[in-house]
């Protein structure tokens, strides 16, 4: 689901080896002011009822300008988009001809979104998360995020970068569900037309705000 995007948290054993990933997201932060990105996505569910684990793959593309703006458009196996202009956070399906809008403040502060496209720099992580290194793995620098919040629907987020590249954003919610999301492609400061972060509802569509 689109809505596993907004969710996250994971277990962390914090060492020097790790050190440079909390580095890597400040230098992501700091420098990284709009980018854009292809992105492969599997949601595996925990096993239910003696049946085997259930995943789902999806793709599209990513593309942010920081702070608060982002663009998710999800193109296989289910058309949807989702869509953050600073003030409303959009998300549009297209199958079901239906767009539902929240406010960006109400629904942001602690979700994977957060962390690699609307927070302007590690101390606003740092209201919603705790932030801590992991050991680097498979060639990356990572980031644990536990959000602060017992109310959170997330358990973990962890990021991966390399270099001062974002590579992958994993994330465990409070069901157990798991979401790996990997970038390619990943251009940094690309130029990016503000129309791109502007949505307004199809003609027809069934709009529900929240």
């Amino acid at each position: 689901m689109i809505a596993t995007l907004f969710v996250a948290a994971c277990a962390l054993s914090t060492g020097a080896a790790g050190a440079s990933g909390l580095d890597g997201l400040e230098a992501f932060l700091k420098t990284a002011k709009t980018g854009r990105a292809d992105f492969t996505q599997l949601v595996t569910s925990p096993p239910k009822d003696g049946q085997a684990p259930r995943a789902k793959t999806s793709s599209g593309t990513f593309e942010f300008a920081r702070p608060s703006r982002f663009r998710f458009v999800y193109k296989k196996p289910f058309e949807q988009t989702i869509v953050a202009d600073g003030q409303t956070l959009w998300l549009y399906d297209i199958d079901l001809n239906q767009v539902t809008a929240r406010k960006q403040s109400q629904v942001l502060g602690a979700s994977p979104a957060a962390l690699i496209a609307s927070a302007p720099d590690l101390r606003a992580l740092q209201a919603d998360f705790a932030l801590a290194a992991a050991p680097d793995k498979d060639g990356l620098e990572w980031v644990l995020a536990t959000p602060k919040s017992k109310d959170s629907q997330l358990q973990t987020v962890r990021v991966g970068f390399k270099g001062n590249d974002l590579a992958v954003l994993e994330i465990l919610d409070s069901f157990g569900q798991q979401s790996v999301m990997r970038f390619s492609s990943y251009q940094a400061n690309a130029t990016l037309d503000a129309a791109t972060f502007q949505f307004k509802p199809p003609a027809g569509a069934d709009v529900v705000r929240q």
